[in-house]
């Protein structure tokens, strides 16, 4: 029964209502939730596609000249493998530094328990004529011959790239050139249809400029090719398979510095090709000195003690040994190190002179493409350019036949295209010069390329 406000609930119908309060409050706090998440409140997860498009934007960011250099230091493959070697060395140096490790023996005399010897003893052996001071310099000798390496490979590398980068950036310059060869085509031979419906020429003339058009289509094609080409080889001396970055920043027609001659002699001296070399004999000389070494014997000295069950007495026992060499004295091998002593002394004589020879003739072709270069740019694409555009304008208001301009045009991008292959033989000069010296070369493009 009710009265007022007031009810009579039994322990049963209490439980209920509290029950039923509970799951009011949890649906409340459900809806309430549920209305903020609709109110844009719940938490922002990313699509797909927006991290496809944030790789995207990486993969569009421009490659500089020495952004490329830094991620070939970083992840090229010949260049992790050298560094590995460097690292490798290093174990040689701790091993050479290892003293010989002593030796336990132990010695039983008669089986039978009554009369049975037993004798325990420490040999030490100990090393005589300098050998691990030998042995320890000739694997430092070898760390160094390892660091070396690394430099030569890393000489090379960054040359590569830089030729790399140019020939992508020259490769590109060709695909332009080819494109707006292909949209002057079809202009061409749009204004030679018109011509040809009005009666004006012959529709001989049609069929040529239809000609020349598809030509030029195989060519773009071709210089298409070409720059996919020039990106995947640059990028895979960046440690990438797949060329993700297809814009690069720079300018290909910088034309690079030609150093003096004998400022270039004076830095053959401190190239990675003749430090490698001077390194070899240096090491080679520690290995005579190894083999020199090995001529002292060595001494093992023994101590232990000696134990008979017959007079239950032990014995102190002292002793040393010395090898007698009467058949073996290493000369053998002592001479076989003295003879590539002497051969790593005239490899590094050959090194200096074939370096010096690939300079010099390095710094003749970097010199006879420079002066190309500037001719063509200075004389032969201004006039060549300067035709093609007016046979152009002469062909449109009757005063030239199609196949003078036509004429023109090759001419223009037969200049063009020489152009820029001078310019990617000159940057291949600078990136030789480059390789050379180790990256001192006054003419490292990577001072110009930022």
């Amino acid at each position: 029964m009710f009265k007022g406000n007031h009810v009579n609930k039994s322990p049963r119908v209490a439980r209920g209502y509290k029950k039923f309060a509970l799951a009011t409050v949890a649906a409340a706090m459900l809806l309430g939730n549920t209305g903020a998440w609709s109110q844009g409140a719940a938490p922002h997860i990313p699509s797909p596609s927006s991290t496809l498009s944030a790789a995207s934007a990486l993969s569009a960011t421009p490659l500089s000249l020495t952004r490329a250099i830094e991620v070939a230091m970083e992840g090229n493959p010949e260049v992790a493998a050298t560094t590995r070697q460097v690292e490798a060395s290093e174990g040689q140096v701790i091993q050479g530094r290892a003293r010989p490790n002593p030796e336990l023996a132990y010695s039983l005399e008669d089986t039978r328990s009554q009369t049975r010897t037993q004798s325990w003893q420490l040999n030490l052996p100990i090393e005589l004529g300098g050998k691990r001071a030998a042995r320890t310099k000739a694997a430092e000798k070898a760390r160094e011959q390892a660091q070396a390496q690394l430099t030569d490979v890393r000489a090379t590398v960054r040359a590569n790239v830089v030729a790399a980068y140019f020939d992508a950036l020259i490769a590109q310059e060709r695909l332009a050139l080819a494109k707006d060869s292909s949209a002057l085509a079809r202009s061409s031979t749009d204004t030679v249809s018109k011509r040809v419906a009005a009666g004006k020429v012959s529709p001989v003339e049609e069929t040529k400029a239809r000609v020349a058009e598809a030509g030029i289509r195989v060519e773009l094609a071709q210089a298409a090719s070409e720059e996919r080409n020039a990106l995947t080889r640059l990028h895979a001396l960046l440690g990438r398979t797949t060329a993700a970055t297809a814009a690069l920043e720079g300018k290909a027609d910088d034309l690079p510095a030609l150093p003096n001659l004998m400022d270039l002699q004076a830095l053959a001296g401190s190239s990675p090709a003749i430090v490698l070399a001077k390194v070899e004999v240096d090491r080679r000389k520690a290995l005579t000195e190894v083999e020199q070494s090995k001529r002292v014997p060595d001494v093992t000295v023994s101590a232990g003690v000696q134990r008979a069950n017959e007079t239950q007495r032990n014995v102190l026992l002292l002793g040393i040994s010395v090898p007698l060499q009467v058949f073996d004295r290493n000369q053998g091998n002592l001479l076989e190190a003295l003879k590539l002593e002497d051969k790593a002394r005239d490899e590094l004589q050959a090194t200096t002179v074939r370096l010096h020879s690939e300079v010099a003739q390095a710094h003749d072709r970097l010199s006879t493409i420079s002066a190309e270069v500037q001719s063509l740019q200075a004389e032969v694409l201004p006039g060549s350019k300067s035709a093609y555009d007016a046979a152009t304008i002469g062909f449109e208001n009757g005063k030239f036949s199609f196949l003078e301009v036509l004429d023109a045009q090759r001419t223009y991008f037969t200049a063009k295209s020489q152009y820029l292959k001078a310019l990617a033989e000159a940057h291949r000069a600078a990136a030789e010069i480059d390789r050379l010296l180790g990256g001192v070369s006054p003419a490292n493009p990577t001072t110009k390329h930022n």
